[in-house]
C-alpha cells in the first residue's frame, strides 16, 4: 500500500447505525476518522471509543445541508487530522408518506440531507483529493432507488445519488479519485426499526418477514455495509469507479 497520500476519512451520518459501523471499520483499517452527524454527542462518543481503542478520530456536529457548516467542518478535519482523502456520504433521513399526503417540507428535508448534503460535502473535500492525486468517495444509495411505496422523496434522493456518483467518477477519475455507490437492502438499524413502529408491527416480526423475501434468508447488518466500504476505499479498488453495488442479499433489477 502506498503511503504517498494522507489516510484520513470523513463519514457523515456517523452517529449511529451504518455510519457508526463504517467509522469503526475504517479506523480498524488504519484511517484517521472524522465522524460527522447532526447529533454531536453521539459522534463525540463514537470518536472517543475509537481513540480509546488506539485509533485517531474526532466527532463533529453539523447539518450537512448547510454550506457554511460543511465548509467549517471540512476545514477543521483537515487542520486536526490531515487532508481528507476518503469521503463516505451516508447522512440520511426519512419522511415517508404516500405522495398525496407528502408535504413540501417532507420532500425538501429528504432531498436536502441526501442530495444537497452529499453535494456540499463532496465539493468541500474533492480539492484535497485532487491535490493529492488520490481519493475515494462512497455514496450511500438504497434499493429504494428502484421504487418503494410511500417513499417517493427517499426513492428520488437515492436514485439521484446514483447519477451523482457516476458523474463524479467521470469528472474526478483523471485525478486518481474513484466514486462508487452502495445500495443497501434491508439493514437492521434504528431507521428500519422506526419504519416497523410506523407500520404497527414488532421489529422482530418485521425483520423475519423481510428475511423470507431475501435469497440469503437474513436481513443485513451495518457491518455488511462497512465491509463493502472497506473494499471500495482500499488501494485494491482503484479500478472500480462509477459503480452501484447492491448489498441486499440477492440480485436487484
Amino acid at each position: 500500500m502506498t503511503e504517498s497520500h494522507s489516510r484520513v476519512a470523513i463519514v457523515t451520518g456517523a452517529g449511529q447505525g451504518i455510519g457508526a459501523a463504517v467509522a469503526r471499520k475504517l479506523a480498524a483499517d488504519g484511517f484517521a476518522v472524522a465522524l460527522l452527524d447532526l447529533n454531536e454527542a453521539n459522534v463525540k462518543q463514537g470518536a472517543e471509543a475509537i481513540v480509546s481503542g488506539g485509533g485517531k478520530a474526532i466527532g463533529v456536529g453539523l447539518d450537512v445541508s448547510d454550506t457554511e457548516q460543511v465548509e467549517a467542518a471540512v476545514t477543521r478535519v483537515a487542520e486536526e487530522l490531515g487532508a481528507p482523502t476518503v469521503l463516505i456520504n451516508n447522512a440520511g433521513i426519512t419522511r415517508d408518506n404516500l405522495i398525496f399526503k407528502m408535504t413540501d417540507q417532507d420532500w425538501d428535508a429528504v432531498l436536502g440531507v441526501h442530495l444537497r448534503g452529499s453535494f456540499l460535502m463532496t465539493r468541500a473535500t474533492q480539492k484535497y483529493m485532487t491535490q493529492q492525486k488520490w481519493g475515494r468517495i462512497v455514496n450511500l444509495s438504497s434499493t429504494s432507488a428502484l421504487g418503494n411505496r410511500g417513499q417517493v422523496n427517499y426513492s428520488a434522493a437515492k436514485a439521484g445519488m446514483q447519477g451523482f456518483t457516476k458523474t463524479l467518477a467521470i469528472e474526478l477519475g483523471k485525478f486518481g479519485v474513484t466514486a462508487n455507490a452502495i445500495a443497501p437492502g434491508f439493514i437492521a438499524t434504528d431507521m428500519t426499526a422506526a419504519t416497523a413502529e410506523r407500520l404497527g408491527v414488532s421489529f422482530d416480526d418485521f425483520k423475519a418477514a423481510a428475511a423470507k423475501e431475501i435469497p440469503v434468508q437474513r436481513v443485513g447488518t451495518p457491518d455488511d455495509i462497512a465491509n463493502t466500504v472497506s473494499f471500495l476505499v482500499s488501494e485494491g479498488a482503484g479500478f472500480v469507479s462509477g459503480q452501484v453495488i447492491y448489498v441486499a442479499g440477492g440480485p436487484k433489477d
